[in-house]
C-alpha cells in the first residue's frame, strides 16, 4: 500500500515537526525575552528560546519538548480558568493553537528528534 511506504520517511516527518514547532516558539519568545512583560514572562521567554533552539537543532530534543509542553499546559490553564477563553473564537485566539503545540511537543517528547538531528549524530544513531 502506498501510504504504508511513507513510514520509511518518519525521520523527515520528525524534522518537519521539530522545525515548525521550533519556529513558532522562536517567534513568540521575542517580546518576552526583552523583559517588557515582567520577570516571570521573561523566564518563560527564555525557556521558549532555548526550547525552540533545541527543537530546530535537534539537540536535547526531548528535554526541549518537555519544557515547551509544560509551558503550553500552563498557557491552556490560564486561558481556560483565568481568562475564560473558549476553545475557538472568531474575535480572539482560543486555546486550540496551544493544544496543537502541546500535542506536537508531546509527540517529540515520546519519539525524540529522529535520525536527522544533532541528538542522533552525537549518539551514533
Amino acid at each position: 500500500m502506498f501510504l504504508s511506504s511513507l513510514s520509511e520517511y518518519s525521520s523527515w516527518g520528525l524534522l518537519i515537526l521539530r522545525l515548525t514547532i521550533g519556529a513558532v516558539f522562536l517567534y513568540h519568545c521575542q517580546g518576552k525575552v526583552k523583559g517588557l512583560m515582567g520577570n516571570f514572562m521573561m523566564f518563560i521567554g527564555y525557556v521558549e528560546l532555548l526550547g525552540g533552539l533545541a527543537l530546530v537543532l535537534g539537540f536535547l530534543t526531548q528535554l526541549g519538548a518537555l519544557g515547551l509542553g509544560i509551558i503550553m499546559l500552563g498557557a491552556m490553564k490560564k486561558k481556560m480558568q483565568e481568562w475564560h477563553v473558549p476553545f475557538a473564537a472568531q474575535d480572539k485566539t482560543g486555546w486550540e493553537f496551544d493544544l496543537v503545540l502541546f500535542g506536537g511537543c508531546a509527540a517529540l517528547l515520546l519519539l525524540g528528534g529522529g535520525s536527522i538531528s544533532l541528538d542522533a549524530m552525537l549518539s551514533g544513531f
